[in-house]
């Protein structure tokens, strides 16, 4: 029984002390969670920036392998369409290896292609995907796709 003066006892102490303890965890694993969430178990690619070269259209990728183990080579048929929506080309963007949770830039020149002439990147699959324990479709599955351009990036 507590004391009559309103002074709590111990076992109210541990109680409120656990309380705490445990809303203290979940705040601080909340960030962690929500990050997990966004990036997922899945492999992210963002079109990044395009930049006119001497050589031709360069455009830079940001690939992020949300899996927990490494992807050894990654390799997308793309499907490049003009600003009028008429296919310009296939080509293949081989990405490489991918380690797990460890953002990479991939940066790929179109030989003789204006960036102002594209409207649109399809990732139409992958032709190659090395995987190990994840499965060959690792590269594929729930392939989450953005841009930070004016070039449409879907697949």
């Amino acid at each position: 029984m507590a004391p009559a003066s309103g002074t709590p006892s111990p076992d109210t102490c541990a109680r409120s002390a656990r309380a705490v303890v445990a809303l203290l965890a979940l705040a601080l694993a909340a960030p962690a969670a929500a990050q997990e969430e966004e990036i997922g178990a899945r492999l992210s690619i963002e079109l990044n920036t395009l930049r006119q070269t001497e050589a031709g259209c360069e455009m830079s990728f940001l690939a992020v392998n949300g899996y927990a183990e490494d992807i050894a080579s990654a390799v997308f048929e793309a499907v490049l369409f003009d600003t009028e929506g008429q296919v310009d080309r296939l080509t293949l963007l081989d990405f490489g290896a991918l380690p797990a949770g460890r953002p990479r830039v991939r940066q790929f020149v179109l030989p003789d292609t204006s960036c102002e002439g594209l409207g649109q990147v399809l990732f139409n699959g992958a032709t190659d995907c090395e995987a190990g324990d994840l499965g060959s479709d690792a590269c594929a599955r729930d392939l989450d796709l953005r841009t930070r351009t004016d070039i449409e990036v879907t697949g």
